[in-house]
């Protein structure tokens, strides 16, 4: 169940590792390169090719300012595209972000928030617990920790009132 992560520049390394640490922590092998749309297609296409050859699920791409990355990748396969929108410009990411929201018909890009490579790493474990009971039940032992954080949370709060 290797996973594509692919990012235009290397500004964009610290953000798209946050997706890396979270398939990383659920054990989830994954590739992570650097590869631009416009300078470099024919390097997106080879990785994309590349690692559907090799079973990949999913690609998780971030990009910024025009944001054509996330659509070029989907324009290689027909696996789920995740794309991430990067604070990138002075816009703060609503360039990248309404540009990858913007799929033409026929090109879909699931779209995450500004920089939410965290839940880009999520809805990949999301798609890969579909098909894997094992990974399905790391995935409600996550999201049971969070509600149980947040209870606890509450607990404080309320002996603080």
């Amino acid at each position: 169940m290797k996973v594509g992560i692919i990012m235009g520049s290397k500004s964009d390394i610290s953000t798209m590792q946050v997706a890396a640490a979270i398939l990383k922590e659920f054990g989830m092998p994954y590739e992570m390169v650097i590869a631009s749309a416009h300078r470099t297609p024919e390097a997106v296409k080879s990785f994309v090719e590349r690692l559907e050859s090799e079973g990949a699920i999913a690609f998780i791409a971030g990009a910024g300012a025009a944001a054509h990355l996330p659509g070029v990748v989907a324009s290689f396969t027909t696996l789920p595209v995740i794309g991430v929108p990067l604070n990138a410009t002075a816009l703060k990411g609503i360039d990248a972000l309404l540009a990858i929201v913007q799929m033409p018909s026929g090109m879909p890009v699931a779209t995450m928030a500004v920089d939410g490579a965290k839940n880009a790493a999520l809805f990949t474990v999301q798609i890969g617990a579909a098909f894997n009971e094992d990974l399905k039940a790391r995935y409600v032992a996550y999201r049971k920790d969070m509600a149980d954080k947040v209870m606890a949370d509450n607990d404080v709060l309320q002996q603080t009132l």
